[in-house]
């Protein structure tokens, strides 16, 4: 029975079967139900413009009109509401979804492939489904009982700490979108190593990677085990790998990366705190630290490694964020130096690592 606190979702997907799926993944949800069905991307438009869900899942390959094309018409007639890519886990499928999720899509949900039966695919798909449609329709009232914090958060700053010697970033949710903002507003001559941790499967971080290396004027590469750190390039960890950095040795001059499969952290590998905690163990004080729209807390405990080595941690605010959860997490915990838009962030980025050694009046001021 509808009620007016159960969010609606639209499904639109060709195949009967993964229809079928989705719409007994929903209703296993608590106050989530099923607006409607399509069966390509035409019968959607229509279907949002009569039923106004509050969430779409949209198949990346259908006729007629596929889900990318879908999108984009979606978001040039105005409609807001997140929309889920439902994803094969495929090369031509990771691609698609990566250009979707670059141009408003807010997630995406790989489609059950290994599963020999329906109830372990519907287990599978309703695990990874349920917490992101949640989190997603449920941003806005998340948002209203925690009030955003005040662009700046006075801390207090040691004496000694100099200018930033990595960049270090950390997102999820809404990642695409949001580095492709971020990313090529660096210039080609950013005196800093740039590592991202970007909660992904392995299938797609390296098309990411790809794609971000055409537009930014950075060079962008998927991680690599022993590559020098090094300004000019930014590093994008591997799907299923966490991104270390490790100190130079007599025979390396420069830190070095390090991939491993170590166990998950915060449910998720590669993981923010992994690469913040290395980073801080490697660079002391130099570290600036930037986390993003994300679901959860990843993240967290890593800028409070580094802030109590003395570096800088800033976090994306809450009204440009995708889902105010890992940024908000950092900025309740009092420890971010910057609270700020999406769209201002790569130039405190630029205006914090133009400075010599930190300057009181630099973090005792609004931002």
């Amino acid at each position: 029975m509808m009620t007016g606190s159960r969010k609606r979702a639209l499904i639109v997907d060709d195949s009967a079967v993964m229809r079928s799926l989705l719409r007994s993944a929903i209703v296993s949800g608590t106050a989530l139900e099923v607006a409607g069905a399509a069966v390509d991307g035409e019968a959607a438009l229509a279907a949002v413009d009569s039923l106004h869900p509050d969430i779409v899942l949209l198949d990346v390959e259908m006729p007629r009109m596929d889900g990318l094309t879908t999108l984009r018409k979606l978001r040039e007639r105005g409609h807001h509401m997140p929309v889920i890519m439902c994803s094969s886990l495929t090369q031509r499928g990771a691609r698609v979804t990566i250009e979707a999720l670059a141009s408003g899509a807010s997630d995406y949900v790989a489609k059950p492939a290994a599963q020999t039966d329906r109830g372990a695919a519907l287990s599978a798909l309703s695990q990874e489904l349920l917490p992101k449609i949640r989190a997603l329709t449920s941003a806005g009232a998340a948002g209203r009982r925690n009030a955003t914090p005040p662009a700046f958060i006075a801390p207090f700053i040691r004496s000694d700490v100099g200018a930033p010697k990595v960049l270090v970033i950390g997102v999820s949710t809404g990642g695409p979108a949001a580095l492709d903002v971020l990313l090529p507003a660096l210039p080609r001559d950013f005196p800093l190593p740039v590592l991202i941790v970007q909660h992904m499967p392995e299938v797609f971080t390296a098309l990411m990677a790809e794609r971000l290396d055409q537009r930014c004027p950075l060079r962008v590469r998927e991680a690599i085990e022993g590559e020098s750190v090094r300004p000019g390039v930014a590093w994008l960890a591997r799907g299923n790998w966490h991104l270390e950095i490790r100190a130079s040795l007599c025979s390396q001059p420069a830190p070095t990366l390090h991939l491993t499969q170590g166990a998950e952290e915060n449910h998720c590998r590669p993981s923010v705190d992994v690469l913040f905690r290395s980073a801080a163990s490697v660079y002391g004080p130099g570290v600036l630290a930037v986390v993003l729209t994300g679901m959860g807390c990843d993240g967290l405990a890593g800028c409070r490694i580094v802030r109590g080595n003395g570096g800088f941690v800033m976090v994306q605010d809450q009204a440009s964020s995708v889902v105010w959860g890992m940024p908000a997490a950092v900025a309740n915990d009092g420890i971010a130096q910057r609270v700020l838009p999406l769209d201002a962030i790569a130039a405190e980025i630029l205006r914090v690592t133009s400075r010599a050694p930190y300057e009181l009046s630099d973090l005792d001021g609004a931002a």
